[in-house]
């Protein structure tokens, strides 16, 4: 087997258990590994730490998969770890919820595999070159496992390039090719998902809880959902007895996807607006218009890809915030999301304190908000924990 050698002193992540060994922690190379290569990690004393697979185009150098040196990485222990982690969502899935994440990268001790459940049919990220190379492995057992109607490909190609792979061709890994829009149901209510043409994978379904639980102060208030997408958190404010819901968001296939949402769930008799534009700017348009909201929803995208963008994504965290508690009434609630994984709670409070005070607002932290069970972190993995939200009452 190929083996890669540390710098000394540079062993103590992977003691540590931490599944990334970065380039410059590398002081040879033995062998000449191929991209995708399971390799043997070792110390500066040529002591067996781990064993991963490499990549030399990444900034991941190993992306780490077994510490125990008697272990092979074989098909059996792929199988297994696939196996393993589907199992442990199976409580996930009932007669309210059949949408959820299977597989988790990192987290579940498989980097560079996303999967997600959209009723029958499943839709993969291969995001890694040791992922890239036992692709089939993965989708026999998964067909195996869970028989789907079809398992389809929706690799990120900025993410594949970050590993000097090329962009996926997408498209049927097995089975059926899916509708225009597959039907699914999370906490109760109906979705179409477009899993070919939709973000990321389809859907968002790391929103699950959150999405139920802002709901829960939604009954009789006037909402503003931003970044709406598909509709979650409008569509469970609808079924909470929202008075009126305004949603948000600049991709038209979006707004035509949520009317449909609305549409399918029965909700087109509660008063709403559906606007296609982008959040900022039409946050400055009803400031203009002296229009008020009881909650507003901020679910952004990822503003800080990185730690080196932290500082320019704090400003825009900052400014869209502030833009909101300009329009909530007294005593509104500001539901905040970020996804960037480089902003931690403590940030992202700072960052509302900063807009409070631009915006001549006082903001009480009264709820906080996290992934889901199906989004794990792994302890030795904090990077893995990227979603958080707070509940803010401002007056």
């Amino acid at each position: 087997m190929y083996s890669i050698k540390l710098k000394k002193g540079k062993e103590k992540a992977v003691r540590q258990l931490h599944p990334w060994v970065f380039s410059g922690a590398i002081d040879q190379i033995k062998g000449n590994p191929k991209n995708g290569d399971v390799v043997m990690v070792t110390d500066s004393n040529n002591g067996f730490l781990a064993y991963g697979f490499f990549n030399d185009k990444s900034r991941v150098a190993v992306r780490l998969l077994e510490w125990n040196v008697e272990t092979e990485i074989n098909e059996d222990w792929w199988r297994h770890k696939i196996r393993k982690a589907v199992q442990s969502r199976e409580n996930l899935a009932n007669e309210d919820t059949n949408t959820y994440r299977l597989i988790f990268s990192e987290a579940d001790f498989i980097p560079g595999l996303i999967v997600d459940r959209y009723a029958d049919f499943l839709s993969v990220q291969v995001l890694t070159s040791g992922i890239e190379r036992i692709k089939p492995i993965i989708i026999d057992e998964l067909q195996k496992l869970l028989d789907p109607k079809g398992i389809f490909d929706r690799s990120d190609a900025s993410a594949r390039a970050h590993e000097g792979m090329d962009a996926s061709s997408g498209g049927i890994l097995a089975g059926l090719e899916p509708p225009e829009f597959v039907s699914v149901k999370e906490n109760g209510i109906l979705y179409h998902v477009n899993i070919a043409d939709g973000q990321k994978s389809g859907f968002y379904c790391d929103q699950r809880d959150n999405r139920r639980l802002v709901a829960n102060y939604s009954n009789g208030k006037k909402i503003l959902d931003c970044f709406s997408y598909s509709g979650g958190f409008s569509l469970n404010a609808f079924r909470a007895g929202a008075k009126e819901v305004m949603s948000v968001d600049s991709s038209a296939l979006a707004i035509d996807t949520l009317k449909r949402n609305i549409e399918i769930n029965g909700f087109n008799h509660i008063p709403h607006r559906l606007i296609q534009s982008d959040v900022n700017k039409q946050l400055r348009i009803f400031r203009e218009e002296n229009e008020k909201f009881d909650l507003i929803i901020l679910d952004p995208p990822k503003y800080a890809p990185s730690r080196s963008a932290l500082t320019k994504a704090s400003r825009a965290y900052k400014d869209l915030n502030r833009l909101a508690m300009l329009l909530l009434t007294e005593g509104g609630l500001l539901a905040t999301f970020s996804c960037s994984g480089a902003v931690d709670i403590s940030i992202f409070k700072q960052i509302l304190a900063w807009a409070a005070l631009d915006a001549g607002r006082e903001v009480q932290f009264i709820d906080q908000f996290a992934q889901p069970s199906d989004h794990p972190v792994r302890s030795s993995f904090p990077e893995g924990e990227y979603l958080k939200g707070l509940l803010c009452r401002v007056s």
